[in-house]
């Protein structure tokens, strides 16, 4: 009787998750996740594929979702299109009842993808220094002035569809796509296999999970450099580092990075980057006098 039961409730509740996921796709628009608003749409927010594309899961396993179909959803996949389209805590509690998940509320600030005005204040207060909120994956969840000063150059605009299917700004896939000698990063040989590594450190708690799984697919198929440095294996821990930057106004700077873990959100991090020599620190000054609004509004 007791399966029985179970049963009539599960199908019940499917043509309710096809509702509501119909529902909140219409409401998140291109322009919210950072994608053009193309033409000829037929729908007012997200296509289907879009969904599943930025979510990191196959467009027919998400169409069935979305049809109400009798198909088993992990946590990390809900999680996923919990993320695309922007569900609030009580919107995620229904989402996983409705497909009969087991709710973990702490999963949720294991993928922050924004910060809160206090921790942008921080990284606001240290300008003229460069700072940055990272999450694990490299992902860019708030930038200061002065580390959009630093890292922003002309071609990076060209990446704009390739930056915006991602769903958010990624430093990673920044400095494995532009070309070498308009990187801001000098010594990519040395300083990306450390990023990387970095990175495949943080990976072994995510493994399987389909938003890392297609970010790392994808970044490896566009980035022979990435695919090789990935597949070696390599494992390092976030720490500090001299690293040299190029700006095409004011020249090379020499900075220091330092990792600040940060209360309330695991696995990300704030990067702050200081002179490491007088040089740098009247450069870095040069680039506050020079400041324009350059940077792609997204990474604002």
């Amino acid at each position: 009787m007791g399966d029985v039961t179970t049963m009539g409730t599960t199908q019940r509740r499917r043509p309710e998750l096809a509702a509501f996921l119909r529902g909140r796709r219409a409401r998140v628009t291109p322009a919210d996740v950072g994608m053009p608003p193309g033409l000829r749409r037929r729908t007012p927010g997200l296509r289907r594929e879009e969904v599943a594309q930025l979510s990191g899961v196959g467009v027919t396993w998400y169409t069935w979702l979305e049809q109400g179909r009798p198909i088993n959803a992990s946590a990390q996949v809900l999680d996923a299109v919990a993320r695309t389209l922007r569900l609030d805590r009580p919107e995620r509690e229904h989402l996983y009842q409705l497909a009969g998940v087991p709710y973990a509320p702490d999963r949720e600030a294991a993928s922050p993808e924004a910060v809160g005005p206090e921790i942008q204040g921080i990284i606001d207060a240290l300008d003229p220094h460069p700072a940055v909120v990272y999450n694990a994956r490299y992902d860019i969840l708030a930038t200061n002035p002065a580390y959009r000063d630093l890292f922003f150059v002309p071609q990076i605009e060209s990446l704009g569809p390739q930056i915006a299917a991602l769903g958010v700004p990624n430093v990673l896939w920044t400095l494995f796509i532009v070309p070498d000698p308009v990187c801001p990063l000098v010594f990519r040989d040395s300083e990306l296999p450390v990023m990387v590594a970095t990175l495949r450190g943080a990976y072994g708690r995510h493994a399987g999970e389909p938003a890392w799984e297609e970010f790392i697919r994808r970044l490896s198929a566009a980035s022979a450099h990435f695919a090789e440095l990935w597949e070696s294996g390599d494992v390092v821990r976030p720490g500090s580092r001299v690293k040299t930057f190029r700006h095409e106004t004011v020249g090379e700077l020499r900075m220091t990075s330092v990792s600040l873990s940060i209360n309330g959100m695991p696995e990300c991090r704030i990067v702050a980057y200081t002179p490491e020599d007088e040089e740098s620190r009247l450069r870095t000054a040069r680039l506050r006098e020079l400041r324009e609004p350059l940077w792609p509004a997204a990474i604002s």
